[in-house]
């Protein structure tokens, strides 16, 4: 299948920039990964004449890693993936068992993408929010369904802001229309996005709105959206850009760095400056400025909540990532319980 777009350059077409590495040699041409399935990857190749072509592309064994969506693989004169290039920023969730899964490679920006239906999820945008300043690219909050709210829906909007400082807050409304203009501004010639967001929080109809194109779109029952994404797929955007379009995250178990929680958080980290001790919990610890904050109404209760769920559960995956770690903690676990135990039979 061939594109029927051409650009001069085809790799930039394709979302290639100055910070992307790859070494092809006259027997090699590079391409850029749409899905991976199994052992085999559908790509998109630029050819001479600067047109992109369709490909499906076994890897060979010995490949190091397993090539993503957005990731610059190296074809060889077989058809096949023979190397994987660096990736420069990758959107990652926790994966079941241990370390992360990788979603999506080379991104230039996230598209967080949180509907208004129903009212403004916090504690989702929140954690949303740390996944998309872990991955290194620059984070656009998208606040999908705007049409279905009332004064609330400028009120949410503003709530947004502040709870995921730095990011830009977009309102739109596939319906209307409202937004999708300047959320184009954020797809332009180069850039790589990705959405990430929830089943049912309208990312395929946003994007049928973005290109006038007509994705499966499952009806919305009582229980909101369905999940209709069920592939990874690289859509070349009119403007210019690339998206790619993930499925929607069920779990919202982050595996993000603390960094990527203080990006967030940065009311915590500031109130956490004044705290009596450097290394205070923010759980009861005397002299803590945040725990004062949310006495006194200046900090949000559930905001101090979601920000201790998410630092134990980075520590949880660093101990279950560190066999020494974790042995260590298990001590301590069966220490704690043997004194109970002992308390018990007096």
């Amino acid at each position: 299948m061939t594109d029927t777009l051409t650009a001069p350059d085809a790799l930039t077409r394709l979302g290639w920039t100055d910070a992307d590495t790859l070494h092809t040699s006259r027997t090699t041409t590079p391409a850029r990964v749409v899905v991976h399935h199994g052992t085999v990857c559908d790509v998109l190749r630029p050819e001479a004449d600067g047109t992109l072509t369709a490909h499906t592309a076994p890897t060979v064994a010995a490949l190091p890693v397993t090539p993503v969506a957005g990731d610059w693989v190296e074809l060889g004169a077989d058809g096949r993936v023979h190397a994987v290039a660096p990736r420069r920023a990758v959107l990652t969730r926790s994966a079941t068992g241990h370390g992360r899964q990788i979603l999506a490679a080379n991104i230039d920006t996230v598209l967080v993408v949180v509907p208004l239906a129903g009212g403004l999820n916090a504690a989702m945008l929140e954690r949303l929010s740390v996944m998309a300043w872990d991955s290194g690219a620059q984070p656009v909050l998208v606040l999908t369904k705007s049409d279905t709210t009332d004064d609330a829906g400028a009120q949410d909007a503003d709530t947004a802001g502040h709870l995921s400082p730095g990011i830009p807050v977009i309102p739109v409304s596939v319906l209307t229309g409202d937004g999708l203009d300047t959320l184009r501004s954020h797809l332009g010639p180069g850039t790589t996005a990705v959405m990430l967001g929830p089943s049912g929080a309208g990312k395929t109809s946003l994007l049928n709105a973005l290109e006038g194109t007509a994705e499966a779109v499952a009806a919305v029952g009582r229980g909101g959206g369905r999940h209709t994404t069920t592939t990874r797929r690289l859509h070349l955007l009119a403007s210019g850009g690339v998206l790619l379009d993930i499925p929607g995250i069920r779990s919202l178990e982050v595996a993000a760095g603390p960094g990527a929680v203080a990006d967030v958080f940065t009311d915590i980290a500031a109130l956490a400056t004044h705290c009596r001790y450097g290394d205070c919990g923010h759980d009861g610890d005397g002299g803590c400025a945040v725990t004062h904050a949310v006495h006194t109404g200046a900090l949000s209760h559930d905001r101090l909540t979601t920000w201790r769920k998410l630092q134990g559960e980075i520590a949880y995956r660093r101990r279950r990532e560190d066999p020494a770690e974790m042995a260590d903690m298990r001590r301590q676990w069966k220490a704690v319980s043997k004194q109970a135990r002992r308390n018990g039979r007096r």
